[in-house]
C-alpha cells in the first residue's frame, strides 16, 4: 500500500465542475493500494499518516503531527501510485489491486483516518475522474509504503 503524503496549505477536489471535498491546512493523502495488501497494510498507513511529524513546531522544526496541529486531511484514491514505467513508454499497473479490492481498502483508510479525531477528513470520490487542487507547503512531500514498514 501507498500514501503520497502532502503538507499543504489548503487543496480541494472537484467532480463534473462541483467541489466534493476541501480542506485548510494539513494533509493531502494521495492512496493507492497494492495487489498483495491487508487489512494491516491500511492500519499502518493511517496511523503513520495521522502520527507522522512533518509540521513546524515554535523552533522552525518538523516536529509535529496532523494531530498535534489540529490539521485537516483530504484523501483521494489514486490507482497510479502503482504504475510501473520502468519498461517501455506506458506504465504497467499489474501491481495495482483490483477496484473491488482497492475501493475496500480506501474507504478502509478513510475509516481509520476518521477514528483518530482529525479535525476534518474530506474525500474525493472512487473512481471518479477528479480535479484536485493542491498548495503544498514547503514543497513537503513523501512517499509511504506499507511493506517492509515496522509492524506489517
Amino acid at each position: 500500500m501507498k500514501a503520497l503524503v502532502q503538507r499543504v496549505s489548503e487543496g480541494s477536489v472537484t467532480i463534473d465542475g462541483e467541489v466534493v471535498g476541501s480542506i485548510g491546512r494539513g494533509l493531502v493523502i494521495l492512496f493507492g493500494a497494492g495487489r498483495s495488501d491487508t487489512e494491516k497494510d491500511v492500519a499502518y498507513l493511517a496511523e503513520k499518516c495521522a502520527n507522522l511529524r512533518i509540521f513546524r513546531d515554535e523552533n522552525d522544526k518538523m516536529n509535529l503531527s496532523l494531530l498535534d496541529i489540529g490539521g485537516e486531511a483530504l484523501i483521494i484514491s489514486q490507482f497510479t501510485l502503482y504504475g510501473d514505467c520502468r519498461k517501455g513508454r506506458r506504465p504497467g499497473f499489474s501491481d495495482a489491486a483490483d477496484p473491488a479490492d482497492a475501493e475496500k481498502f480506501y474507504g478502509k483508510f478513510v475509516e481509520l483516518m476518521r477514528r483518530q479525531n482529525i479535525v476534518k477528513v474530506a474525500t474525493g470520490r472512487f473512481g471518479a475522474d477528479m480535479k484536485v487542487k493542491i498548495l503544498n507547503d514547503g514543497p513537503v512531500t513523501f512517499l509511504l509504503e506499507s511493506k517492509g514498514g515496522v509492524g506489517v
